[in-house]
């Protein structure tokens, strides 16, 4: 049960860091963008929970602070390396 816990840490952390960008960004709600860091925050919750079968230890608090920390980080990064490479063409 603790990948799975894991993993929908993860991606709620990547769910609520899109979130708070919309909110901020005072833009009209795009869904195209909102799809995109949904697939990273997806992507970083299955490798994070992944990661966290592969160490074999058991689920503790600091363990969902850092799933939830690490989907809003794979978010953030991701939205500014796919800025970088379009920006590079």
């Amino acid at each position: 049960m603790g990948p799975v816990i894991i993993a929908l840490c993860a991606f709620v952390g990547g769910i609520a860091s899109a979130l708070l960008g919309w909110a901020e960004s005072k833009e009209a709600f795009n869904s195209r963008k909102f799809l995109g860091s949904a697939a990273r925050s997806f992507i970083a919750g299955a490798v994070f929970a992944t990661g966290y079968q592969l160490s074999g230890t058991s689920l503790e608090a600091m363990d969902i602070l850092a799933a939830i920390l690490a989907g809003a980080g794979v978010d953030g990064l991701g939205k500014r390396l796919g800025a970088t490479v379009r920006g590079a063409k």
